[in-house]
Parts: C-alpha cells; sequence; structure tokens
C-alpha cells in the first residue's frame, strides 16, 4: 500500500516489469484496495483536523472561539444556579413533610399526656377504717352567682388505697374505672403525711 509519491513510482515501476495482463489485474486489485483504504483512513483524518482547529481555535483566543465559551459558560452557569435552586426547594419541601409526618419526642408525650388525662383531686383523708379503700374529702372554692362571694364547696370520694395512707393525710386521687358500687378513685400519692 503506497504511502508517497516515491512508493507509488516505485510499485507501477515494478509492475511494468510483469507482463500486460498480470499488471492490468494487478493494478486493478490494488486501485480498489486502495480506494477503500484511503476512504477509510481519510474520514479520521478529517475528523482529527477539524478537532485540532477548533483546538487552534480556542488557543490562539479567535473572537468565535470566545463567543463560544462564553455562550457556554453562561449557559453552565444559569443551569447550575437553576438546578441549585430546585435543589434547595425539593429539599426544604421534603423536610416540611418529614417534620409535619413524624412528629418529635416531646408532640409525643404531650398529645400521650393529653390523651390518657385522667381527672386528678387533691384532698384530705376523712376516713380509713375499710379495707384498702379511704374517703377522701375534696375543698374547693366556688364564687356564689348572686352574692358573688366564693364559698366552700366540699364533696366525698372514695377511693382505693394501697399506699396506706391514714386519717388527715393529704392525697392526690386519680380516677379510675368502677372498683365496687361507689368507688371510681384511687390513690395516686400521698402528698403530705399528717401530723400526730
Amino acid at each position: 500500500m503506497p504511502r508517497n509519491k516515491k512508493e507509488e513510482l516505485e510499485v507501477e515501476g515494478n509492475s511494468a516489469e510483469v507482463g500486460q495482463e498480470g499488471f492490468s489485474e494487478e493494478i486493478a486489485v490494488k486501485a480498489k484496495a486502495d480506494d477503500n483504504e484511503t476512504a477509510t483512513e481519510e474520514k479520521p483524518k478529517r475528523v482529527r483536523k477539524a478537532k485540532a482547529d477548533s483546538a487552534e481555535a480556542e488557543i490562539t483566543g479567535t473572537e468565535e472561539a470566545a463567543e463560544e465559551t462564553s455562550i457556554v459558560d453562561s449557559v453552565f452557569s444559569a443551569v447550575s444556579s437553576v438546578v441549585g435552586g430546585v435543589a434547595e426547594a425539593v429539599t426544604d419541601g421534603v423536610s416540611a413533610v418529614v417534620s409535619a409526618v413524624t412528629p418529635d419526642a416531646a408532640a409525643i408525650e404531650t398529645e400521650k399526656s393529653q390523651h390518657s388525662k385522667r381527672a386528678e383531686k387533691i384532698g384530705i383523708v376523712q376516713s380509713d377504717k375499710m379495707t384498702n379503700t379511704v374517703t377522701v374529702r375534696v375543698d374547693r372554692l366556688v364564687k356564689h352567682p348572686i352574692y358573688r362571694k366564693y364559698v366552700k364547696r366540699r364533696k366525698k370520694f372514695m377511693a382505693h388505697d394501697e399506699k396506706g395512707s391514714a386519717i388527715g393525710d393529704k392525697v392526690r386521687i386519680v380516677e379510675t374505672r368502677p372498683l365496687s358500687a361507689k368507688k371510681r378513685w384511687r390513690v395516686v400519692e400521698i402528698i403530705q403525711k399528717a401530723e400526730k
């Protein structure tokens, strides 16, 4: 396969020595092979040449290359800023949804305490003569509707007592399920022991 003029001349000279019949067949075969090879070899060279030209244009700093790079840079910076803004918006939205769906521990505790909040009263033990039961007197002040004076109101509650409270103790009682005919409260804690 000839690469330059000298090699082509040598090939032609060698083929001239061969007879006319062999010469024409060899030339035809070589010409076809050369055409196929040059066609495949020229395409990459052209591509390489175009790449080299664009590289030279960038290196030399022509105006066209500068404009192309500045346009590319501006488009790239615009796209990156938009993508950054979208990413921030998505993260904010996701965090808002997550915080709305999963409440924090403090909210769970307050929700439980509000949900399972039972009525509580503080009173003084009046009687402890029954087994595991005490009578608790609860005092409260109520404004009289006509005279606008605060009046003491007292009520007695039967409460289940496993704490061992005695007469005169100040206790906290909590509402519970019916334990007997009159007993619907239980003693949770003894706030203050009675003086003896």
